[in-house]
């Protein structure tokens, strides 16, 4: 049987779905929970900023352990490990036991997308490895867009609590699937095609020697990799803004009922979810034309980010809560548009026995901005009674991680070293 590989892609899919699905709980049942555990505005910032010092920690952790123990093992571990703890969720009784589980949550979900990434490699040829990314991830922002609807609805009719607990049954049923359906490589699955075995392993991105592996910084030190790096931080940035406080902006700002704002949130997460989907296919069809991965990734970056953090700032400017949504709508399409070209970008210079590290790092860095803009944009709005300064401030974070890569992503410079470099990274 053929294309296991799309198989596996499917349940990373879900997988995604789910993730996000818990993570965007807090964000949607935030209004209740600062009334029931009376907590202030910049309290509430610090609190999604602690998911994201776990989160960032085991970005590299997780990553590590996928080179070390493989992606199928430590993706199990993490997905049974963060239900457990979104069902907590519902359980904290005050700020300090929340933020206890939330911290927790952060690390449990810390290794999501270094070991998708690991095994999107381990599974797919180069030619497709970004649309595979795309598709697998698309799941996330699906996830965010049935979180509002799904939480807010049950938050009014059950209370927060019913809620967390519900939705953490979902990622308990999909580890049984993925459990009995899904292996580590290719080779380890026993309905893998002999055709498609070849077809994976007969183009891979960068060439395996264990002997020509040079320790991890050497990799971190790479252009491609400080570009994918600073970029991915403005991403991030974007995205946990968005994820984090847009929900509550909408109800504390323009003044949206609970019910109204989990709606309304649901367009920028499906056009989120149209955009990651095409993510791949748009970074994979410009390499197929161009000839070149690193200048196919530079494009991407440049027109997709660049938009959505001028579409940020001006949604901050608006005075209407439509204008305001539809902008950010463009902004999370415009932002997921560019999803793979940060993971592509590794997968293009770094050989697979590093890639979970290096991915890891680079993801960690790129998610200090979830520990930085949550708290950041709390005082911010407690300071000023206003969201502008937040929103300004995220649109132009975007707007120089874009600058950053036009300067450090030179594809003609790197394509002229390819080859050396390929004998030297192994």
């Amino acid at each position: 049987m053929t294309n296991i590989r799309w198989r596996i892609v499917l349940l990373l899919f879900i997988a995604g779905f789910i993730n996000y699905l818990d993570r965007a709980a807090l964000s949607v049942a935030a209004p209740a929970v600062m009334r029931e555990l009376h907590m202030s505005p910049s309290s509430l910032g610090l609190l999604f900023s602690t998911f994201f010092i776990g989160y960032a920690a085991f970005n590299f952790i997780g990553g590590w352990a996928a080179d070390r123990w493989g992606g199928k093992r430590v993706f199990s571990g993490a997905v049974l490990t963060w239900s457990l703890l979104c069902g907590a969720t519902g359980l904290a009784s005050g700020f300090g036991s929340l933020l206890a589980v939330r911290t927790l949550f952060g690390m449990a979900e810390g290794p999501l997308a270094t070991t998708i990434n690991k095994i999107v490699n381990n599974w797919f040829p180069h030619k497709e490895s970004a649309t595979a990314f795309g598709f697998a991830n698309c799941g996330l922002p699906l996830g965010g867009a049935v979180a509002g609807p799904v939480v807010g609805l049950l938050t009014a009719a059950y209370g927060w609590r019913v809620a967390f607990a519900g939705i953490a049954c979902f990622g308990l049923l999909w580890l049984v699937f993925w459990v009995f359906m899904a292996t580590d490589k290719p080779h380890q699955h026993p309905r893998v095609s002999d055709d498609e075995r070849r077809l994976i392993e007969s183009d891979r991105s960068v060439p395996e020697s264990p002997s020509d592996l040079r320790p991890l910084g050497f990799y971190l030190k790479q252009p491609a990799i400080l570009a994918a790096m600073i970029s991915y931080f403005g991403y991030s940035y974007i995205l946990f803004f968005f994820l984090t406080w847009f929900p509550t902006f909408l109800t504390m700002d323009r003044h949206l009922s609970l019910k109204s704002m989990s709606l309304a949130t649901v367009l920028p997460w499906l056009l989120g979810f149209i955009g990651y989907g095409l993510s791949g296919v748009l970074s994979d069809l410009i390499f197929r034309r161009t000839g070149n991965a690193l200048l196919a990734r530079k494009r991407v970056l440049i027109a997709c980010l660049g938009t959505a953090g001028v579409c940020v700032t001006l949604a901050g400017a608006v005075t209407t809560t439509l204008g305001a949504l539809l902008l950010m709508a463009v902004a999370v399409f415009a932002l997921y548009l560019s999803g793979s070209a940060y993971w592509a970008l590794i997968q293009d210079t770094i050989p697979g026995p590093k890639l979970g590290s290096v991915g890891g790092c680079v993801h960690a860095i790129a998610n200090c901005a979830g520990i930085v803009g949550p708290a950041a944009t709390g005082f911010l709005v407690q300071e000023s009674h206003t969201f502008f300064s937040a929103f300004f401030l995220a649109g132009g974070i975007a707007l120089a991680s874009v600058l950053a890569v036009a300067i450090l992503l030179r594809p003609r410079a790197l394509a002229q070293r390819e080859s050396s470099d390929a004998r030297v990274c192994g």
